[in-house]
């Protein structure tokens, strides 16, 4: 069985990040396996599995910015924002100037009150918003707060009549629509625009220049784990050392003294071995998971 850790897969396009689950049990065989942030059946790259008790870190893993490299038609919307629905409105957009497509996307950076796309995985009562939609419902979701830190248009391209494509690189905060970006640009140009390519870059620290295939992994089995738990949390966390008797106490669940590092953190034992994910908090250190072996 593989061991403990984190896989940073780059996922092909037709794959649900369930799919990709499914194939990591088989490869690693264990059933304990779970992803950090789904992506779109239709888009691509980083997705971070994580396999045995490394599953337990996937919950920061999903709170993790995340980066993706972007392709954007005006002219035409369709019903999931993506190119994976059907077209609703043509609108042409050949009139559209360079500088207004910059300007449009540039007005969605910051922090914004952004509406997912209705065709989501966000639960309404309890069931799926785009379950909802394929039901025949019509489905308004709440704008919520969301962060892009960075949107770079990198190219605007008039290759087929009536549409412009426009090619964008974006970091943003964790729950932050990609086809709602595209949505937006198109709504505020008057034209339209859903999203024809989506390709994850980055889930925090975590790359696609790490990433393996499927197939990379496949020829590996069992062993796909590419980051062991403790290299993983170490990535992942600021570190703090622990003395033995703090280990102790900390593998049991106990408290311990804080040390002034912000946000949660990784305790290591004198061993070098993961031992809890620890935040502080009322003037102690407390652990919000302990990963130490039973």
């Amino acid at each position: 069985m593989s061991a403990d850790g984190l896989i940073v897969v780059d996922k092909p396009g037709g794959m649900t990040s369930h799919d990709v689950v499914a194939r990591i049990r088989r490869l690693a065989r264990t059933r304990r396996v779970g992803h950090g942030g789904t992506l779109d059946p239709m888009a691509t790259g980083v997705l971070v599995i994580g396999v045995g008790r490394a599953t337990r870190l996937l919950t920061y893993v999903i709170g993790a910015g995340k980066s993706y490299a972007a392709t954007v038609r005006l002219g035409q919307a369709t019903v999931t924002d993506d190119a994976e629905g059907d077209v609703i409105t043509v609108t042409p957009a050949d009139a559209v100037a360079d500088e207004a497509v910059r300007a449009a996307f540039a007005a969605l950076a910051g922090d914004i009150d952004q509406v997912p796309s209705a065709v989501s995985a966000i639960k309404i009562n309890g069931e799926r918003a785009y379950k909802r939609v394929r039901d025949g419902e019509s489905v308004d979701l709440p704008a919520r707060r969301v962060t892009v830190s960075r949107l770079d248009v990198l190219a605007v391209r008039r290759d087929t009549p009536g549409v412009v494509d426009v090619d964008i690189d974006v970091t943003c905060s964790s729950g932050t629509y990609i086809r709602a970006l595209a949505r937006d640009a198109g709504l505020a140009l008057g034209v339209g625009g859903h999203l024809t390519a989506l390709r994850r870059t980055a889930v925090g620290g975590f790359a696609l220049g790490e990433a393996a295939t499927l197939d990379e992994l496949e020829r590996r089995a069992p062993e796909v784990v590419n980051l062991p738990l403790d290299a993983a949390a170490d990535r992942f966390f600021p570190r703090r050392e622990a003395t033995a008797d703090e280990a102790k106490v900390l593998s049991h669940g106990g408290p311990l003294d804080p040390v002034g590092i912000a946000g949660p953190y990784a305790v290591f034992g004198p061993d070098g071995a993961l031992i809890a994910i620890v935040s502080e908090r009322d003037g102690r250190a407390r652990a919000e998971i302990v990963l130490a072996p039973a």
